[in-house]
């Protein structure tokens, strides 16, 4: 297997995006005395959020997607049938064509799942065209390539850490947005 087709595999995204919301529990604890009258309002939830929240989100939303329809293309070495075009732009999709295409010279698909941990780790929502890059704590203990020929799973390189850091860049466009970039080495072999 060659490097880029092992980095491209390793890009193949499918990510799992948990939002959960911290609620306030009952400590028993009974009130003294009611509040002043001329107390200020308690502050809104909205204050204490990050204002980009919405944007990252929907920037987590767009990389889960276009890992989505990744990981369906990678499991039968072709594109077609996929809505790659929906969530990733031409350099992106340049990336994965390439590796389909050196997965259908190799007669191999992917098998198993990748596990992840996706943050945004930067947002410019002031650029002309407002860019996100994030971060992916990729797992390949779940992930394999099979060889469709030989009928056998080929084993990950030794050298090959379970879990490393990849990073991907984003870009709106015409108020969605799309990945730009997939860069498996982002992390510089840093492991998470």
């Amino acid at each position: 297997m060659t490097i880029r087709h092992k980095a491209g595999l390793c890009a193949a995204v499918t990510l799992v995006l948990a939002l959960t919301g911290c609620g306030g529990g009952d400590d028993g604890a009974k009130p003294s005395a009611a509040p002043p009258a001329a107390s200020s309002p308690a502050p809104s939830l909205s204050a204490s959020v990050d204002p980009q929240t919405a944007e990252k989100r929907a920037v987590l939303a767009s990389y889960t997607a276009m890992a989505t329809e990744q990981m369906k293309a990678y499991r039968k070495a072709d594109a077609k049938g996929t809505d790659l075009e929906k969530y990733a732009t031409t350099e992106a999709l340049g990336q994965i064509r390439n590796d389909l295409a050196n997965m259908k010279a190799a007669g191999t698909v992917v098998r198993g799942e990748l596990g992840h941990d996706a943050e945004v780790t930067a947002l410019d929502m002031e650029a002309q065209t407002p860019t996100a890059t994030l971060s992916d704590c990729v797992d390949l203990s779940g992930y394999e390539t099979y060889d469709v020929k030989a009928k056998k799973v080929i084993p990950l390189p030794t050298q090959q850490p379970l879990r490393y850091v990849m990073t991907a860049t984003a870009q709106r466009w015409d108020g969605r947005w799309m990945v730009t970039d997939i860069d498996p080495q982002g992390g510089e072999g840093a492991t998470c």
